[in-house]
């Protein structure tokens, strides 16, 4: 099961390598981790999707909390939370398939961002079980690259991390 952690810390050099730390030295896996400013400049919002059972997620939470430049960490519900990724695809293509990834491009309300006359590029910002679709269903194709962000997510509602 994926969990999705929230973490506000302190916006200075090195806190991302304390927290990258304790995960290596726990043995915890990162699935995916996004970090970015927040309205104040002295924090920034770290997001950490890891792979395991509640147990796994439970020390995790703990771990970060002891970390001295750490702020605040939820361990967000699914239900409870939006969840976004955004992922750029380059699909090579034939004349004949042209038509197809544009298809695709429309039903999975991706913006074809480059077009060129061997390749087409997708971009999509969706919640991360919709991003999989969309590879899936590029995958008949020759897909040429992928670039994916981490997830990013906020509690639903009034509260906040």
């Amino acid at each position: 099961m994926k969990h999705t952690i929230a973490v506000l810390v302190e916006n200075k050099a090195g806190v991302l390598s304390r927290i990258s730390g304790l995960f290596a030295r726990r043995g915890f896996n990162i699935d995916s981790l996004a970090v970015g400013p927040t309205d104040d400049i002295h924090v920034s919002r770290v997001t950490i999707v890891v792979e395991g059972d509640d147990y796994i997620a439970e020390q995790v939470v703990q771990q970060l909390n002891k970390l001295i430049d750490v702020r605040k960490v939820r361990k967000l519900k699914n239900d409870d939370a939006m969840r976004r990724e955004l992922v750029l695809v380059k699909v090579k293509l034939s004349e004949a398939q042209r038509g197809e990834i544009i298809d695709i491009a429309k039903i999975m309300d991706c913006e074809i961002v480059d077009i060129s006359h061997t390749t087409l590029m997708l971009e999509q910002s969706d919640r991360p079980e919709k991003i999989e679709l969309l590879i899936d269903l590029l995958s008949k194709y020759q897909i040429l690259e992928i670039a994916r962000t981490g997830t990013i997510a906020l509690q639903k509602g009034s509260e906040s991390v």
